[in-house]
C-alpha cells in the first residue's frame, strides 16, 4: 500500500479529504474495508472479494475466517444498488462452502435474500441472490424457510428471465424444494407447469436438464399430472424423444412419461399419436444403461395401471425386448427389467410368451429324471425348454443384491396361476437357488423366493421337490425376521410345505415350530393370521400337535381368542386343531367332548379350568403334594411300560427317545375324524387316518416307564366285561342302557334323588387320595362316583368298544353324556326314523334314555 502526493501547484481544499487509491495485497485488508461508511470503497472491497472466492473454496474458508461472512450478509440490503449488486455477487460465491452456508442459517439471511427477487432489482442481484439460495437450500431447514417466506412465487417468476444464469439458479433451487410433498403442490397451484415445459425448448442442456428433473418431482402429484396433460406435456416430451441430439435427456423424459401415464388413460391417444412406438423403442434399442433403465421402469408403470394396458402391451411384443434387457450389463437395467416382467407378467396372455419365448424341448424333462421327483407319484411336467424362465433363474445366482430379489418377483407374477411356468422353473433348476435365496439376507429376497414356492408348491410333484432341497429348514431364518413382509410370506410357503406329512415331519425337526408359535405374539395382523392357520395345518400330525402345545400354543391362542379385536375364524381354527390333539386340554377348556373325541389311554380330567388358566400335563399334576382339592381322574388300561402304537408309526421310530414320544402321543387321544379345514392336506390326512385305524396294533416295551400314569387294573377289567357283553348287542340302545348299567354297579349303584346326600363319594374320593399318597386317582379304583364320575366312565367305556356318545360337564359336579336314538314318529309311519339325542340316566334309574331339552333331562342337569 502506497500514497501518492499531489503536486503543489493544485489548490488545496481545508474540507475536502484527498482522494487515496488503495492498492491491497491481503484479503484481511480488504475484509476491514467492508465496514467503511463509503460506498465507493465498499462496492470496490465487494467486487474484491468476489474475485478473490471465484479462485477456490480453500479461499472462502479463508475469508470466513476473517469475518467476511456477516458484513456481507448486511451489505446485500445496502441502499445504493452497486453495493447491493457487489455484496451479492460476493456472498453467492461464497455460499457454495459447506462451513458458509452454516452461518448463513444462523444469520437468517434468507428473507434478505427473497427480499431483492423483486422484478425491479438487477439481473445480477437476480443471478447471485438465485445462485445463494440454490446452495442454501440442499438443507431441509432452510428449505422449510424458503417455502415458509414464499420464495417460490418469486423463483417461479424468474424463470422467464432472459438471463439463462438467473433461470439456471432459480431451476436447481425450485428441484431442491420440490423434493418435499408441500413444495409440489404450490408449484402446481402457482401454475409453473407450464413455465417448465417452455424451459425443455431452452438452448442451453443444463436448463433442460433441470426441467426435466424438476418436472419429474412436480407430476408426482396427481393434480400436477392432469395439469402436465392439459398443457400438452406429452407432445412436449416427445419432441424432446424423437431428437437424437437431445440423447442425455431422454432419461429424464421417460421419467417424467412414466409418471404421467400413472392412471393408464393416456395411453391410448399416445398409442394412436404413434406416441407407444417412441417409446417402446428405448426397450428394444441399444442405448444408454440410464435411458434402457428408464424405458424399463415406464414399462412397468403402464402395466401396473390396467390390464388393458398390459393388452397393449402385449400386442407390441413387449416380452422379447424385456428379456434382452436383462443381457445388458448393469445391475440397474435388470433390476428395472425384472420389475417390469414382474408387472407385464399379470397379464396371462404374457405368462405364455415369457414361457414359450425358448421353444419345444425335443428330449425328456428334467422332471421325469430329477432326483428330488417324489418316487411314489408318476406325474410328469411339460416339455418345455423356459427360454424366459431360464434366464429368471440364472439371475436368482446373480452377485448384484437387488437384482436377486427382483428376479424372484418377476418369478411370483409368471408362476402365480401358471402351472406350466411352475414346472419350468423346476425343469431350469430353479428350486434350489429358490431355497437357498430363503436365507439371503437382502431385503425382499427371502420373501420373493418365498412366494415363489409357495405358487410352485401348490402342486404335489413340484412340492416334494421343494422338501428334498431342505425348505423347512431353510425357512427357520425367514420365520424370525424382523421383516413383516417376510414373516408373510414365510407363514405361508410353511402351510402349503406342511400339507405333506413329509414337511410336517421336516418342519418339527428342523426346530420350525418355535419360531411358528411365537409369531402368535405378532402384533401385525396379516403375521398373526397366517401364522394361526400354519398351526392348523401342521396340527395334523399329533407329534407337531403337542410340541407347539408344550411350547405355550393353546394358551396363545386362547388368548387371542378371548380379545375381540385380535380373535379370527383363523385362530379359532387352529385352537380346535390343537385341542382336538389332547383331548384332556379340550375338555377342561371347553367342558365338552363329542361324539368324534375318541379317548385313549393317558387321558385325564384335570376338572374344568377357569379363563387364562394354564392347564397342567399329568405329570406335573402327579408332582404335585397332596391336597384337599378335587382330584385328578386319570385313565389308563396297560401298564406303565408298554403303549399300544401303530405298526407303521413302530417302523418309523429311529431311536428310544422317538418311541418315547409316539407313545405318549398314542396316550393322549384323538379325534375321530380330522377336522375339515381349508388345508390342502386334509384329503391325504383323511386318508392316511383311515388307513391306520384298519391296522393291527401292537406292544411295544419302553425304555423308560410312566410312573405318573398308574395303571388301572380294574379299569382294564370294566374294558373286559364292555366288551365281552356289551358289544355284541345288536340294538344301539340297548348298549346304551346296559353300558349305563354297568357304570352304575362300578360306581356304587343306584341314588336316589332324594337320598344324594348321603352317598359319600366325597369321602370315598378323600380316602383314595390318601391311600394312594397321590393327587392322580385312577378311574377304575373309585366305586362311589358322583355325576361326573360316571358320565366320564361311561365315555371312556363306550369309546373302547366303539359305542358313540359325548361327554359334557355342567356346573355343582354335574356332567352327562348324550347319545342319538332313531326314533320314529307314529303320525308318518312310512318316514325314516330320525335320530334324536337323549341323555342317560346314570345314576337315579341306570340305562334310563332322557330326550334331550325334556323337563326330565333338564332335570337330571341341573337338580
Amino acid at each position: 500500500m502506497g500514497k501518492k502526493v499531489k503536486k503543489e501547484t493544485e489548490p488545496l481544499s481545508k474540507d475536502v479529504f484527498d482522494p487515496l487509491p488503495i492498492e491491497s495485497k491481503k484479503a484481511a485488508t480488504v475484509v476491514l474495508l467492508l465496514s467503511s461508511p463509503e460506498e465507493e470503497v465498499l462496492a470496490k472491497a465487494c467486487e474484491a472479494i468476489h474475485k478473490f472466492a471465484e479462485k477456490g473454496d480453500e479461499n472462502r474458508s479463508s475469508l470466513l475466517g476473517l469475518g467476511a461472512v456477516e458484513p456481507l450478509s448486511r451489505l446485500i440490503s445496502h441502499e445504493d444498488r452497486q453495493v447491493r449488486r457487489n455484496a451479492f455477487m460476493a456472498l453467492g460465491v461464497m455460499a457454495a462452502n459447506s462451513d458458509v452456508k452454516r452461518l448463513l442459517k444462523k444469520l437468517d439471511v434468507i428473507p434478505s435474500i427473497i427480499g431483492k427477487l423483486s422484478p425491479e432489482e438487477d439481473v445480477l442481484v437476480h443471478e447471485f441472490a438465485t445462485l445463494c439460495l440454490a446452495s442454501l437450500s440442499v438443507n431441509f431447514s432452510c428449505k422449510v424457510q424458503i417455502s415458509e417466506q414464499e420464495g417460490l412465487a418469486p423463483l417461479l417468476q424468474l424463470l422467464s428471465s432472459p438471463d439463462p444464469d438467473v433461470q439456471k439458479n432459480s431451476l436447481e433451487c425450485i428441484f431442491h424444494l420440490v423434493q418435499d410433498l408441500q413444495s409440489r403442490v404450490a408449484v402446481r397451484d402457482l401454475n409453473g407447469v407450464p413455465v417448465l415445459l417452455e424451459l425443455l425448448r431452452s438452448e442451453f442442456p443444463i436448463i433442460q436438464q433441470l426441467a426435466l428433473r424438476t418436472l419429474a418431482m412436480v407430476t408426482m402429484d396427481r393434480g400436477a399430472q392432469v395439469t402436465f396433460k392439459e398443457e400438452q406435456g406429452f407432445d412436449r416430451l416427445l419432441e424432446v424423444l424423437r431428437n437424437r441430439e437431445f440423447c442425455d435427456l431422454h432419461g429424464e423424459a421417460l421419467r417424467v412419461f412414466s409418471n404421467c401415464l400413472e392412471d393408464g388413460d393416456s395411453l391410448q391417444p399416445i398409442r394412436e399419436a404413434g406416441g407407444l412406438q417412441t417409446l417402446l423403442r428405448f426397450v428394444s434399442t441399444p442405448a444408454r444403461s440410464d435411458v434402457q433403465t428408464q424405458a424399463a421402469r415406464l414399462v412397468c408403470r403402464v402395466a401396473q395401471s390396467s390390464e388393458n394396458c398390459r393388452r397393449l402391451l402385449h400386442e407390441q411384443d413387449i416380452e422379447k425386448s424385456l428379456l434382452d434387457l436383462l443381457s445388458v450389463e448393469g445391475d440397474g437395467v435388470g433390476v428395472a427389467a425384472c420389475l417390469a416382467i414382474a408387472a407385464v407378467g399379470l397379464n396371462l396372455a404374457s405368462k405364455d410368451a415369457f414361457r414359450n419365448l425358448g421353444g419345444m424341448s425335443t428330449g425328456p424333462t428334467r422332471a421325469h429324471t430329477h432326483a428330488c421327483t417324489p418316487k411314489h407319484t408318476d406325474l410328469t411336467l411339460p416339455s418345455y425348454v423356459p427360454g424366459g424362465v431360464r434366464v429368471l433363474v440364472q439371475l436368482l445366482d446373480s452377485e448384484g443384491g437387488e437384482v436377486r430379489p427382483a428376479a424372484a418377483q418377476a418369478l411370483f407374477t409368471l408362476t402365480q396361476g401358471s402351472q406350466l411356468n411352475a414346472d419350468a422353473v423346476c425343469e431350469a433348476e430353479g428350486v434350489e437357488s429358490l431355497v437357498r435365496q430363503l436365507c439371503d439376507l437382502f431385503p425382499g429376497a427371502a420373501a420373493h423366493a418365498a412366494a415363489v414356492l409357495t405358487n410352485m408348491a401348490e402342486q404335489e410333484v413340484l412340492r416334494g421337490c421343494i422338501l428334498s432341497h431342505g425348505a423347512m429348514a431353510a425357512l427357520l431364518e425367514p420365520l424370525r425376521s424382523a421383516d413383516v413382509h417376510t414373516l408373510v410370506r414365510a407363514t405361508q410357503l410353511v402351510s402349503v410345505l406342511a400339507c405333506d406329512a413329509v414337511g410336517r415331519a421336516d418342519l418339527r425337526n428342523a426346530g420350525g415350530l418355535a419360531p411358528l408359535v411365537k409369531l402368535l405374539r405378532s402384533n401385525h395382523k396379516d403375521v398373526r393370521r397366517n401364522a394361526c392357520w400354519a398351526i392348523s395345518v401342521c396340527a395334523n400330525d399329533e407329534l407337531n400337535a403337542i410340541e407347539m402345545c408344550n411350547l405355550g400354543a393353546l394358551d396363545l391362542l386362547q388368548e387371542i381368542n378371548c380379545s375381540v379385536n385380535r380373535r379370527s375364524t383363523f385362530s379359532e381354527t387352529a385352537h380346535q386343531r390343537l385341542l382336538n390333539s389332547n383331548l384332556s386340554l379340550k375338555y377342561s377348556l371347553t367342558n365338552t367332548l363329542a361324539f368324534n373325541d375318541i379317548t385313549a389311554d393317558g387321558f385325564y380330567d384335570p376338572g374344568q379350568a377357569r379363563a387364562g388358566q394354564r392347564v397342567l400335563t399329568l405329570e406335573d399334576l402327579s408332582k404335585q403334594p397332596v391336597h384337599q382339592r378335587r382330584p385328578v381322574i386319570a385313565i389308563n388300561a396297560k401298564p406303565h411300560d408298554t403303549v399300544s402304537v401303530d405298526q407303521s408309526e413302530e417302523r418309523q421310530q429311529d431311536s428310544p427317545a422317538e418311541t418315547h414320544i409316539t407313545s405318549v402321543l398314542s396316550s393322549k387321544g384323538a379325534s375321530r375324524t380330522p377336522s375339515r379345514g381349508k388345508s390342502k392336506g386334509w384329503n391325504e390326512d383323511e386318508k392316511r387316518m383311515e388307513e391306520d385305524e384298519g391296522k393291527p396294533r401292537l406292544d411295544v416295551t419302553l425304555a423308560t416307564g410312566r410312573p405318573w400314569l398308574p395303571y388301572d387294573a380294574a379299569f382294564h377289567a370294566l374294558v373286559n366285561e364292555a366288551t365281552k357283553n356289551i358289544l355284541p348287542l345288536l340294538e344301539e340302545r340297548e348298549q346304551y342302557s346296559a353300558l349305563a348299567r354297568l357304570v352304575s354297579e362300578a360306581m356304587g349303584g343306584p341314588v336316589a334323588e332324594d337320598r344324594q346326600h348321603d352317598f359319600p363319594w366325597e369321602l370315598h374320593l378323600g380316602e383314595l387320595r390318601q391311600e394312594l399318597q397321590s393327587n392322580v386317582v385312577p378311574i377304575g379304583r373309585i366305586h362311589k362316583g358322583t355325576y361326573y364320575h360316571r358320565a366320564l366312565l361311561y365315555k371312556v367305556l363306550a369309546d373302547r368298544i366303539g359305542v358313540s356318545c359325548s361327554l359334557v360337564r355342567g356346573e355343582y359336579d354335574r356332567a352327562w353324556n348324550e347319545v342319538l336314538v332313531c326314533v320314529g314318529m307314529p303320525q308318518f309311519p312310512t318316514c325314516q326314523p330320525q335320530p334324536r339325542t337323549h341323555l342317560v340316566d346314570l345314576i337315579h334309574q341306570p340305562g334310563r334314555l332322557l330326550r334331550a331339552n325334556t323337563p326330565q333331562a333338564i332335570r337330571y342337569q341341573t337338580i
